[in-house]
């Protein structure tokens, strides 16, 4: 039997994310607890920021009409500190002030404490001429009433919660949390403490998948719940998918995708809901599959399904390309691409492969990438000791001095 061709990452992900509807609900939170949250409406400014013109520097509030010569000497009438309203500024007069003082009607500049000279505790020289508005934030400057500041689907980050609480919101109307059940399965499988290393039996292995699956979706926001290792055995696979459809948006899996005789993962999803189960046309990271379980509650709907290879960097990836985009769409975002940036390769890839590669490279002190020695889909140590991967066509070689796509993994896992 002719086996399909291999579908390329460019066509699975368009067909992927169709299924990604967002999901229904809306969390009002805390913009202190929001980081990382998505936004379900547009935020508005109800006011300006800063809302009055103020001072950038510590020092003296001026007329730029006295001080259009070196030298000038201004009386010192007032002292306006940030949080009080000054007087208005006269005729040879100077305003003691800080930053972010309101700016004093009748000022025009301000002049900032090292350009000026202290001559008695109520008289200052001012070395400079002036300038009209120097050192002066302007009203609105930074926000304009009635501006759109965050909009409906942006994720949320520590700059965009300074933002939102520097227009007065104490609260943000965010996204519902996407309820990830994540289950691995394969008889080899150990948990880290449950055997100790040398007590492992012949062709055991620890569960390393389990971890960074679970550190990745808490980092995307998911609630995720966690069901550990299932079995190799079909009615135990059809249980577990049962039993994580019920209460939750996505099914999450690694290992079991392939189409050996110990992989249960496709009849089991088949036999509850409907499964693609696509060979895509990347290295590492061919096996992956998307499908729906019918929750056992009919009325409730279907339940998400996501297969990911065991292979532990086949599992990264593949989560990194697919599962990613996946649940940020969930959570209503719009724009779930990747920046890749162009850098230069320092090393040679004289093997071109048929598919396309994702390869592990660190940046080195010359601004280009090394290659990770062993790009096998089991060695995850290319993973810790890579900052990205170099985005390769498929049938495409790479000489040193080449310039490649780079893809950044703390970008990535932000």
């Amino acid at each position: 039997m002719t086996r399909p061709a291999l579908l390329s990452l460019d066509e699975a992900l368009p067909q992927l994310l169709a299924h990604a509807k967002p999901l229904s609900g809306v969390h009002r939170v805390s913009t202190f607890e929001a980081d990382g949250r998505v936004l379900a409406q547009e935020v508005m400014s109800a006011l300006q920021v800063p809302p009055q013109d103020n001072s950038s520097m510590d020092g003296y509030a001026v007329r730029t009409a006295d001080c259009q010569l070196a030298g000038v000497l201004l009386r010192v009438t007032q002292r306006i500190p940030a949080g009080s309203q000054g007087s208005p500024l006269g005729q040879g007069e100077a305003a003691r002030i800080f930053t972010g003082a309101p700016i004093p009607e009748g000022a025009d500049a301000v002049v900032m404490q090292e350009d000026c000279e202290l001559v008695e505790p109520s008289c200052v020289k001012v070395l400079k001429p002036m300038l009209a508005g120097q050192w002066i934030r302007r009203s609105g400057e930074d926000v304009t009433r009635g501006d759109k500041v965050l909009a409906h689907g942006d994720r949320l980050n520590p700059a965009s919660l300074g933002l939102a609480a520097s227009i007065g919101l104490a609260h943000l109307q965010v996204a519902a949390r996407p309820r990830v059940a994540l289950f691995s399965t394969g008889d080899e499988l150990v948990m880290p403490g449950d055997v100790a290393p040398e007590d492992m039996a012949a062709g055991a292995i620890y569960n390393s998948n389990r971890f960074f699956l679970r550190a990745m979706l808490q980092r995307l926001g998911c609630e995720v719940t966690d069901l550990g290792i299932v079995p190799d055995q079909r009615e135990a696979t059809v249980q577990a998918l049962r039993d994580a459809s019920a209460g939750h948006d996505l099914i999450l899996t690694s290992g079991g995708v392939s189409v050996g005789e110990e992989d249960h993962i496709k009849p089991a999803v088949q036999a509850l809901g409907t499964l693609n189960l696509w060979q895509l046309a990347i290295k590492p990271g061919k096996p992956f599959a998307y499908g729906q379980v019918n929750r056992p509650d009919l009325s409730a709907g279907a339940c998400h399904f996501m297969g990911l290879p065991g292979n532990p960097v086949s599992s990264f990836i593949t989560f990194l390309l697919l599962v990613r985009p996946f649940v940020l769409a969930l959570q209503g975002v719009k724009n779930t691409d990747i920046i890749r940036t162009e850098l230069t390769a320092h090393f040679d890839w004289p093997r071109a492969d048929k598919r396309r590669e994702f390869l592990r490279v660190k940046r080195n002190a010359q601004g280009g990438l090394d290659l990770f020695a062993n790009q096998s889909s089991g060695v995850l140590t290319s993973a810790v000791w890579g900052d990205g991967v170099v985005d390769n066509p498929a049938g495409q070689t790479i000489a040193k001095g080449d310039t490649v796509h780079f893809i950044s993994f703390a970008e990535w896992l932000s």
